[in-house]
């Protein structure tokens, strides 16, 4: 065992005024997270990438946070070390610590007392070599029995970035400053999350917003939520939730608006004018709903498909739904989507109908009824998604274990998978309306923030693939 697995005290006799002891660390966004997923603190000055960003707040990331916590590492680790007991401590902050800086960080023995073994020490945290940050005094009690143990191994701990998810924001913001934010129908946004999200958006400048329903509960929402509505745009509708929805629809149709956010209300209620035929917004198949997933450890994004919109489809829809699916996954970057058409078995059956389904949505791919994708299937989730699985069952397909878009049964499986997903796997999921005349999203009540505002980018990124003619 190196000296370096193990880790020693110095004891109040060993430890002689002047005696010092340093620490080098260069400070990361990760560093950050994992310090404020201990302590709670939030604050978006130290946490948020992009309120950092902001000139008022450029490089403000750590102060007391993060150079405070590494003196105390010094302190009970090395100088003491082990057994030390924190007594009180005085930080003066002298310049703020942004992610990249190098930071060397010390302490110097200044007084020793008999009395309770109190060590003083002199504590110094520099920047960039020369740069005082942090400057002050520790007290501590120091140990008088020698310890020496070995090193304890910290855990991998994974923060999960979902950075996919930041590449889609960087990609949304730059579209909405080349050709405007989203004009987006937001139908019945009576509750806070909706109009927190719809809020949070339109600082970004991805959206411009018009809110479609009561005003009255509108305007009692935003008050409830703390958000002042002066300068959006309001439609009264005063009517059940549906009215909302067709008045959103009657703007899609006029290109007034380029999106549709569903508030509070039913995904039924809102879909119920815009699958309407005639006077909806279908624009040739069958419209359809994707997930797209940024999951830890999965190599780019995964679809899931259909979730929200088709209940049990049959074989053309399901072909529709397919399409839909490739043609968005091409806008997001994948080249040639591989869909996994998804079942209980890897094997036709011809008394489970999604294997029958799968063989014939495979054959249109053969015969071009599908295109711009490789399709395989039926597969079972984990040949789909699990090289591993797929090499052990020697499923031999360029589709197998390497999907980009799941295709489900039905919505039920679809929604289900979805939510474990999201919940048990730790994925990050935001979903869009494929193959409408504009872009839908339909949050759940439950949907983060997060959530929320990749649907955004997402829409603003089919708005593109609609305008170049590729959806």
């Amino acid at each position: 065992m190196t000296n370096t697995d193990i880790i020693e005290n110095r004891t109040f006799d060993e430890i002689s005024v002047g005696d010092s002891a340093t620490l080098e660390k260069e400070l990361t966004y990760r560093d950050i997270k994992l310090f404020a997923i201990m302590s709670g603190d939030v604050n978006p000055a130290h946490v948020d990438e992009e309120f950092a960003r902001d000139s008022r707040f450029q490089e403000v990331i750590a102060h007391g946070m993060w150079g405070g916590s590494l003196i105390s590492s010094v302190l009970g680790t090395d100088l003491p070390g082990p057994g030390a007991i924190y007594m009180s401590q005085s930080l003066k902050f002298l310049r703020p610590i942004g992610v990249g800086d190098h930071v060397t960080v010390s302490v110097t023995v200044r007084e020793k007392h008999e009395e309770h073994h109190r060590i003083v020490l002199d504590c110094l945290v520099v920047k960039d070599g020369n740069q005082k940050a942090i400057s002050g005094v520790a007290e501590v009690m120091a140990p008088t029995t020698k310890i020496s143990r070995p090193r304890w191994a910290i855990p991998d701990i994974q923060v999960r970035e979902h950075a996919l998810f930041q590449t889609y924001m960087e990609r949304a913001r730059t579209l909405a400053a080349e050709h405007g934010p989203l004009v987006t129908a937001v139908v019945n946004p009576v509750d806070k999350l909706s109009l927190a999200s719809v809020a949070e958006a339109v600082r970004l400048n991805l959206i411009r917003p018009l809110l479609i329903g009561s005003r009255t509960k509108i305007q009692a929402a935003a008050e409830e939520a703390g958000i002042d509505l002066d300068g959006y745009e309001i439609i009264n509708i005063s009517q059940h939730p549906v009215a909302a929805a067709g008045r959103a629809v009657d703007l899609a149709i006029n290109t007034e608006v380029d999106a549709i956010l569903r508030g509070k209300l039913t995904i039924s209620e809102l879909m119920a004018p815009v699958v309407r035929k005639g006077t909806g917004l279908q624009v040739g198949g069958r419209m359809s709903h994707a997930f797209v997933f940024d999951v830890p450890g999965h190599s780019g994004p995964l679809l899931i498909t259909d979730t929200s919109v088709n209940i049990r489809p049959n074989l053309d829809q399901k072909r529709d739904i397919v399409q839909n699916a490739i043609n968005f996954a091409i806008s997001l970057g994948i080249e040639t989507p591989k869909v996994a058409i998804l079942s209980a078995l890897e094997t036709i059956e011809p008394h489970i109908q999604s294997t029958l389904d799968a063989a014939a949505l495979c054959k249109m791919a053969d015969r071009g009824q599908i295109t711009k994708g490789l399709l395989d299937g039926p597969l079972t989730f984990d040949h789909a998604i699990s090289v591993d699985s797929a090499t052990i069952k020697n499923i031999p397909s360029s589709v197998a274990g390497q999907a980009d878009i799941l295709l489900v049964p039905d919505m039920e499986a679809g929604n289900m998978l979805a939510k474990q997903m999201e919940h048990l796997g730790g994925a990050g999921g935001a979903g869009i309306v494929l193959g409408a005349r504009v872009p839908i999203m339909l949050p759940g009540r439950a949907d983060s923030m997060q959530s929320r505002l990749v649907s955004f980018a997402l829409a603003l990124i089919l708005r593109e693939q609609q305008a170049r003619g590729l959806s």
